[in-house]
């Protein structure tokens, strides 16, 4: 049985500073041209697509390499859920995209991964993916550049990056993981991707729902705002929280995030989102919270710092797209 290790190393580029800042200028000229169509927001994830309030709850006896951070001993923390569209749009819900799933876990105590003092909050980003279309951060910035354009832009881009042959291939490949089924927020798992340190080991994370959530609702695809508020006017809404650990580089790389871990995941923790009225005032209110806030895996405990080539780009695209807010 591949066992956790802490064998794992990360391999940082001499040039990663000048080409992240770079990636981030692109970034955030992006966001400001679609601000500017749709209003002020986030370059990615820009829709946001329902809110809710609910608790985390560390489980008793979990595997040893999990015993870590917010997972150290059994515990209970306030979460805020931010449920996305993963585009750059404003686009309908019927829309081919990647959807995701966002945490802010608060009451967490420790130093902050950001080096900035004590950890205003440990943040988890997941989607609904089981890994990266890409391996590194480069090629993905060249595609959503592109794709930012249009249909034309993109095509010429992938032609000339991938060949006569490959292009196509690749925007196939494209095309089939953003157009897989999606069977809603509430039934889908969801995926971190991209690994985060958990104390000495290094993991990945996956949010399992639970069967008592409900069954997928087909009008839901037009509306995952009214289902999730459907849902939880109804009943409470829960989801496992699952790590899976590194074994080696071979199976479990941490710095080409195109590659789906082969390692087994445990349970460590629940998700719980108690019944409440997303339609009220206070359901409101904290829709406008939690958009206005920041979501960002580096809003972390050192214990969970993101780890990898994506994360490290993630650290100052993020960042950059914060100040673009004017988030401070």
């Amino acid at each position: 049985m591949n066992r956790a290790s802490t064998e794992w190393k990360e391999q940082i580029a001499a040039d990663e500073d000048q080409r992240f800042a770079f990636y981030a200028s692109q970034m955030v000229e992006l966001q400001k041209r679609k601000s500017m169509k749709y209003g002020p927001g986030r370059a990615l994830h820009r829709k946001q697509i329902s809110a809710a309030q609910g608790t985390l709850t560390v489980l008793e006896g979990i595997p040893d390499f999990a015993r870590n951070g917010i997972f150290s001993v059994p515990k209970s923390y306030p979460v805020w859920v931010r449920l996305s569209n993963g585009g750059m749009d404003r686009a309908s819900d019927r829309t081919p995209d990647i959807r995701g799933f966002a945490l802010k876990v608060w009451g967490v105590v420790g130093n902050s991964a950001l080096d900035s003092g004590p950890a205003q909050s440990q943040d988890f980003s997941l989607i609904n993916q089981e890994k990266f279309a890409f391996a590194q951060s480069a090629e993905f910035i060249d595609f959503v550049l592109a794709a930012s354009r249009g249909n034309a832009a993109l095509l010429n881009f992938l032609f000339r990056r991938y060949g006569l042959l490959g292009g196509p291939a690749r925007l196939l490949k494209l095309l089939k993981s953003v157009g897989r089924p999606f069977a809603g927020f509430a039934n889908n798992p969801f995926f971190s991707a991209v690994p985060i340190a958990c104390g000495p080991f290094a993991v990945r994370l996956r949010l399992l729902p639970s069967d008592a959530n409900g069954p997928m609702q087909s009008r839901a695809r037009d509306d995952w705002a009214a289902d999730i508020a459907d849902r939880l006017r109804a009943h409470p809404l829960q989801w496992d929280l699952q790590l899976q650990p590194f074994v080696n580089e071979k199976v479990t790389p941490i710095e080409d995030a195109s590659v789906d871990w082969d390692s087994p995941y445990s349970t460590v923790a629940r998700l719980n989102l108690p019944v409440q009225d997303l339609n009220s005032e206070d359901g409101k209110k904290l829709l406008a919270q939690v958009e206005a806030n920041v979501f960002d895996p580096w809003q972390a405990l050192v214990a969970h710092r993101p780890l990898g080539e994506v994360q490290r780009a993630r650290k100052v695209i993020y960042f950059a797209s914060q100040k673009a807010r004017a988030i401070p």
